[in-house]
């Protein structure tokens, strides 16, 4: 298979769960499980050895799941200290083991990838702006949204190495909306380059400040403030 690139891992309609379908049943979980054991080197490498063996495993499982689920499944490794959602991998020096309990976290973390994405992209659909939206009100949901998903990525994180995610998701998020890629990279590059810093937790205030430049930017209108006709709508956003 060859190598995830950049590119690749920012394209949204590459990762986006309605245009991938994934059929899992039982039966499917036991060829997966069957397929990982047979990759387990018999003797790990450990710490003497550099973990070559256990590295080298999974690149082979990373193969086998993208060759057998698709490009979207690239992110089933991206663990939480790479700045990543998934908690059942550490990588392969702290995940491969037995054959058995390889294939079990394996499979635990392609699920999670899945889940995730999912939500991710209900999250993408309950903040869009409506297509008739006014500058205005697209201005309004374009601050809310950027606002929303960069605390959705930094939950995501348990380390704290969420900057690089927080920009991956919100360029997902601009382009299912219909822009076209390379403005959205620019116009997040815009909105967080040098503001945000992995492993420092930002605070509301500047979370808010880059969503209304975002807005801004792409609107060129600042957004509502504390206007009581979206209070329902801002409700059901935090809620969710």
């Amino acid at each position: 298979m060859p190598p995830v690139t950049y590119e690749g891992i920012r394209d949204w309609e590459e990762s986006d769960p309605a245009r991938h379908p994934f059929v899992w049943d039982e039966a499917e979980e036991e060829r997966l499980r069957s397929l990982v054991r047979e990759w387990v080197p018999p003797v790990l490498s450990g710490m003497d050895g550099w973990w070559q063996g256990e590295r080298w495993c999974e690149n082979q499982v990373d193969a086998i799941v993208r060759e057998r689920y698709g490009t979207w499944a690239w992110g089933w490794s991206w663990y939480h200290s790479s700045g990543g959602p998934i908690g059942n991998w550490t990588g392969g020096p702290g995940s491969v083991t037995t054959p058995d309990e390889t294939a079990a976290r394996v499979v635990a973390a392609l699920l999670e990838w899945r889940e995730w994405l999912e939500r991710t992209a209900r999250r993408f659909t309950e903040l869009a702006p409506p297509p008739d939206a006014s500058p205005e009100d697209r201005s309004w949901h374009l601050e809310r949204a950027c606002v929303r998903l960069v605390t959705h990525a930094m939950d995501s994180c348990a380390d704290n190495a969420w900057r690089g995610q927080t920009s991956i998701v919100l360029g997902w998020f601009l382009t299912s909306t219909g822009m076209d890629r390379a403005e959205a990279a620019r116009a997040v590059e815009h909105a967080i380059g040098g503001r945000f810093k992995s492993w420092v937790t930002p605070g509301r205030a500047l979370i808010e400040s880059v969503g209304e430049d975002l807005a801004v930017r792409l609107t060129g209108r600042a957004p509502y403030r504390d206007h009581r006709e979206w209070e329902a709508l801002e409700k059901l956003h935090d809620r969710s």
